[in-house]
């Protein structure tokens, strides 16, 4: 089951703007007042209490969801970008010093780009809480109900991703009748409870048995069995996305008709700031790293296209995505590898091999992406070893989806190894010169911007 959504404004302030534009034109003077100077217009109360406004402000959450975790163009990077570049998935083949700062994992609080990142997945997740209150006040229908669902996943999603990306210390506030209710600083396992509270009324309003709302609901329970695998409810996690088929997709798309670009071509093929990770450069090996580029693996697609932007590294672009591909934020795949590491905590090898296996010998389809059927793996001799093989083929049928940053947080925080022998180490090359080595950060900072708040005085530890 693949499952498409396209929306039709790029924020929620955008579509309430272009629909009480609409309704006030109707009244116009054509011949009196279509060269007047155009102002500002004011949108009172009354213009946004109606299951109209509603679903506009719905339309425009989810819109602000898409551009904060995967961008929507403009050149413009977002949370998962910024992840990739933070892990192996990516190395950067650009002159910014910010994301090479990103890349060698040694990020300012006052970071330049991280800050607006930061900003932007915690305004979507506000613009959600915003359409969920208009939706519950104003939209009763079944419509309203599976919108609901699907903004309470939007958030959930947030939350959950957020805990995995940044510090122990996220302060989770609300903008209540236009004024800030401040959040407290939580711990990166009391935001993915947080989430997981989100997560589980999503489902309450996604009861319907028509294939749009079943295919949100299989997305939350992706989403929720994510965040209790970061608690460690491994067994929970499989239960939870049991019923989850293996050919179901929740996409985000993009279109440049609606002028949203996947972010991925945009940061790779068209300007080449990001080229494909790989275990070596020109300062040398690079420690603990997936090979990638070189790796030749049918799912992640690399091609050698002369230089990067820093006009000095080779460019290896990544051929996943295209412009207007849509890229999976939960899918089947993902369940079975959430049921396969349950297995491999459970001590039973075999079976994880056999789940692999399972989605390694059948072609599979991420986004329009296809990838072929592959052989099969053997069964790992040891416990040791068959961490090693989950997480490697959950980095390669994973990749660029935001999942590489959470899975080696976890190998530190729950497979108990060090941060040197997880995240990339050795020699760092910026701009075609070895200028040091990679950092120790394991998680992003919250940033300075967060200090308006305040309850929040800096991140309350920076483990994994």
């Amino acid at each position: 089951m693949m499952m498409k959504f396209k929306y039709r404004a790029r924020t929620a302030a955008g579509a309430v703007t272009l629909m009480a534009g609409a309704l006030l034109s109707a009244g116009c003077d054509v011949k009196n007042e279509l060269l007047a100077p155009q102002q500002p217009g004011v949108i009172s109360p009354s213009d946004v209490n109606s299951a109209t406004a509603a679903d506009a402000l719905y339309t425009g959450a989810m819109g602000r969801w898409k551009t904060s975790i995967n961008g929507g163009g403009g050149n413009t990077e977002a949370l998962w970008n910024w992840q990739a570049l933070f892990t192996d998935e990516l190395r950067s083949g650009d002159t910014f010093s910010q994301r090479n700062d990103a890349d060698q994992r040694n990020l300012a609080t006052n970071d330049g780009v991280l800050t607006p990142i930061y900003r932007a997945v915690a305004q979507a997740r506000g613009r959600a809480r915003d359409a969920i209150n208009a939706l519950l006040t104003y939209d009763q229908t079944a419509t309203g109900k599976q919108h609901v669902g699907e903004t309470y996943y939007a958030m959930g999603y947030i939350e959950m991703i957020m805990s995995q990306s940044f510090c122990n210390g996220i302060p989770f506030g609300e903008t209540v009748d236009g004024a800030p209710q401040y959040g407290q600083p939580m711990t990166n396992a009391d935001a993915s409870k947080f989430a997981i509270a989100h997560l589980d009324s999503a489902l309450l309003y996604l009861t319907a048995t028509d294939a749009g709302t079943v295919a949100i609901k299989y997305g939350v329970l992706v989403a929720k069995a994510r965040a209790q695998a970061d608690l460690a409810d491994f067994a929970g996690a499989a239960a939870t996305v049991a019923s989850v088929p293996t050919n179901f997709q929740y996409n985000f798309t993009y279109s440049q008709t609606s002028n949203t670009d996947n972010e991925w071509w945009v940061m790779g093929p068209s300007v080449k700031r990001y080229n494909a990770g790989d275990s070596t450069d020109l300062a040398g090996p690079i420690l603990n790293a997936i090979p990638f580029a070189s790796l030749n693996d049918p799912r992640v697609s690399v091609k050698v296209d002369g230089k990067a932007e820093d006009n000095t590294s080779v460019y290896f672009g990544v051929n996943n995505w295209g412009r207007d591909d849509p890229v999976p934020v939960a899918s089947g795949i993902d369940a079975r590898l959430i049921e396969a590491e349950a297995k491999l905590q459970a001590n039973d090898i075999a079976g994880m091999t056999s789940i692999l296996n399972a989605l390694r010998t059948s072609p599979q389809v991420i986004g329009v992406f296809k990838v072929p059927a592959m052989s099969t793996l053997p069964t790992p001799g040891s416990k040791d070893a068959a961490i090693n093989l989950l997480f490697r083929e959950k980095a390669l049928w994973q990749y660029e989806r935001g999942y590489r940053m959470d899975d080696l947080r976890r190998l530190v925080r729950q497979y108990n190894r060090s941060q040197d022998k997880v995240f990339p180490a050795g020699n760092f090359t910026r701009n075609g010169t070895p200028v040091g080595v990679f950092g120790t950060q394991v998680a992003f900072p919250v940033p300075d911007d967060e200090k308006i708040n305040p309850n929040f005085l800096g991140c309350l530890d920076t483990k994994a």
